[in-house]
């Protein structure tokens, strides 16, 4: 049964399962100020993977990246699945979300160190914050939701030994430092499978999709200030407009066309079971990683076109056109599965990746970028129209 949450922010309400049919199930305030908190860790991490590529390290500063925006979405995507189920809105609840809030902003004043130096003390730290956290709204929810008690007690204490791990990794030689990483996320993307296996948690699809899409808009967000700032240094610089205006208009391009492409699908009928759920929640790691990625390409660009950083032309352009490339391609892969690719329409998406790629070996490789995307908006936007256009027709 589901919980009445009429007396907002009440000192403590039994954590029992909220209906996934629940009607008019939508982001509560917590949810949008936890959102906005998380993406300060975002722009951090952002910020120094833009440092990085400027700098010529591209394989560090990628997997570096790769590594400190795990901790970021893996807390937040964990965050996101339970509320949906057992959001009570009371005091405890509360004051635990202010928690992990807390370790993603200690994850946010690590993630320079991360990336330049290695080191990954304070990354560690806040996000093991942030999954302790996590650990006590699973047990209280196993007290309460006696059916699903034992898929709530998996997440416990599947998250806590995780986390000794975590914790021990620190201690570590540093050549164990990278292997290891690699086997703690397997661990990580292993329990809600193996919790869920026990009974099914109450996730509510559209507010589910609903969730991922403001974090969607809200990391395209935080792309654009961050090119607007890399704009406003070279113009600080004495840089002329005119020598940045094709980067200023293909980036704007370029972001609004991924808005577009992203929302231009319906999400919450790829969520019609668990395996779909997984595969869908999981996808979005890449979505989010390129989306921020975008913005310090862009960034990465203008500073390359104002004579700093140590990249060659080709390099620069790729850290950008990359990103979007992985952008467009996961957006066509969450929403649409191999059984429903049936004509050459379906394969626009692909052509244009390829395209984008392409991009990268053009003078002018972030406008071209921009309006190749815009292209494949407006192709969308042409099929969805034929295809409203044959299904409204008389049949015999």
């Amino acid at each position: 049964m589901s919980q009445s949450h009429s007396a907002v922010g009440a000192w403590h309400r039994p954590m029992v399962a909220r209906l996934a049919g629940e009607e008019h199930r939508t982001a509560t305030a917590l949810e949008l100020f936890f959102d906005l908190c998380f993406v300060t860790a975002v722009a951090q991490a952002s910020a120094a993977f833009e440092h990085e590529l400027a700098e010529g390290h591209i394989g560090d500063g990628v997997l570096g990246y790769a590594m400190v925006f795990f901790a970021i979405w893996w807390a937040w995507m964990n965050f996101t699945w339970f509320a949906s189920a057992y959001d009570t809105d009371d005091v405890p609840y509360r004051l635990l979300t202010l928690v992990q809030i807390t370790g993603a902003l200690i994850v946010a004043a690590g993630a320079a160190d991360a990336l330049q130096h290695e080191d990954f003390t304070v990354i560690t730290w806040g996000y093991v914050v942030m999954r302790l956290a996590m650990v006590t709204q699973w047990l209280r929810a196993a007290r309460s939701d006696p059916q699903r008690r034992r898929s709530c007690v998996r997440y416990a204490v599947g998250i806590l030994i995780v986390q000794v791990g975590w914790v021990a990794r620190l201690a570590l030689p540093e050549d164990w430092g990278l292997p290891l990483f690699a086997v703690l996320v397997v661990a990580e993307l292993a329990v809600p499978v193996w919790a869920e296996s026990a009974a099914m948690t109450t996730w509510h699809p559209h507010h589910i999709a609903e969730r991922y899409g403001l974090f969607t808009l809200i990391v395209l967000g935080e792309t654009m200030t961050a090119a607007t700032a890399a704009v406003r240094t070279a113009l600080d610089d004495e840089t002329a407009l005119g020598d940045i205006a094709t980067l200023v208009v293909g980036g704007v391009l370029t972001v609004f066309a991924l808005w577009w492409l992203y929302f231009a699908q319906n999400a919450p009928q790829r969520l019609d079971s668990l395996r779909s759920a997984i595969l869908w929640g999981y996808g979005h790691y890449a979505v989010f990683a390129s989306a921020a990625a975008v913005g310090a390409g862009l960034a990465v660009n203008v500073a390359h076109t104002t004579g700093h950083g140590h990249l060659s032309d080709g390099a620069a352009a790729a850290v950008f056109t990359v990103p979007v490339a992985v952008f467009i391609t996961l957006v066509w892969l969450l929403h649409h599965r191999g059984a429903e690719i049936r004509s050459r329409n379906d394969l626009i998406h692909p052509v244009v990746v390829l395209g984008v790629l392409a991009m990268t070996f053009t003078p002018v490789p972030v406008l071209a970028t921009g309006i190749l995307a815009a292209l494949l908006v407006a192709a969308t936007l042409v099929v969805a129209s034929r295809a409203r256009g044959r299904a409204a027709l008389p049949t015999a």
